[in-house]
């Protein structure tokens, strides 16, 4: 593994230092492993770990290139962390949901468009008032997805969609065990989406808060 961390670095810092860009393609395996002084069977494990996390795209027949490295490429790896939290440990993911979705809600206000806010009132209307709670668990992740995206800041929205596995299971176990979750969680939308329309920054960000919060406190009561 020693060997392997040697090689993952020099190639880490090709890329860090621009002689790999986005969209590179890689020297052959035998030049590589040549002047990066590595042998080449720790270069291919190298590279097979670094494609893993997107790093780097092997295409056979053709060759390994750097990837776009574009944010949520990368932080896909997120995501399949997450899903391996222990239930102890879900509270935390939603402590750092609180912190994080509240400030890109806020950054929203001021961007959102009237087109954006008029379909997520569409999409509240056609999920009426008593949907089942898969639909209202679906409903939750685009409502959340599409305020976050307009935020304007792609590395908070893919962090935030990492963040949506252990958080989507929560919103699952509150929906089976709290009556009024439902209700409650319809009301908390349409006021985030009234603070939006009404480009109330801090009254966007105060519903989301207390939004999650609810979430959060309802958890924290059944662990």
């Amino acid at each position: 593994m020693a060997v392997t961390d040697e090689a993952i670095e020099k190639i880490k810092g090709m890329i860090v230092s621009g002689a790999l860009g986005p969209g590179d393609r890689l020297p052959k395996e035998s030049e590589l492993a040549a002047g990066l002084g590595l042998s080449r069977n720790s270069l291919r494990e190298a590279v097979r770990a670094l494609s893993l996390i997107r790093i780097l795209d092997v295409r056979q027949g053709d060759g390994t290139y750097v990837t776009s490295l574009d944010p949520q490429l990368l932080l896909e790896a997120l995501s399949f962390v997450v899903d391996f939290h222990r239930d102890d440990t879900v509270l935390e993911f939603l402590a750092v949901r609180r912190i994080l979705e509240p400030a890109a809600t806020a950054m929203a206000a001021a961007r959102i468009s009237e087109q954006q806010l008029d379909a997520l009132t569409a999409q509240l209307d056609r999920l009426g008032e008593n949907p089942s709670v898969e639909d209202l668990v679906a409903c939750d992740l685009e409502f959340h997805r599409g305020i976050v995206h307009s935020s304007g800041n792609s590395v908070l929205c893919s962090l935030l969609d990492g963040l949506s596995g252990p958080t989507t299971r929560a919103r699952i176990w509150r929906g089976l065990t709290q009556e009024d979750a439902v209700a409650r969680t319809l009301r908390e939308h349409r006021a985030i989406l009234a603070a939006l329309r009404d480009r109330d920054a801090e009254a966007a960000r105060s519903w989301a808060t207390v939004h999650i919060a609810s979430v959060e406190q309802w958890l924290r009561s059944t662990l």
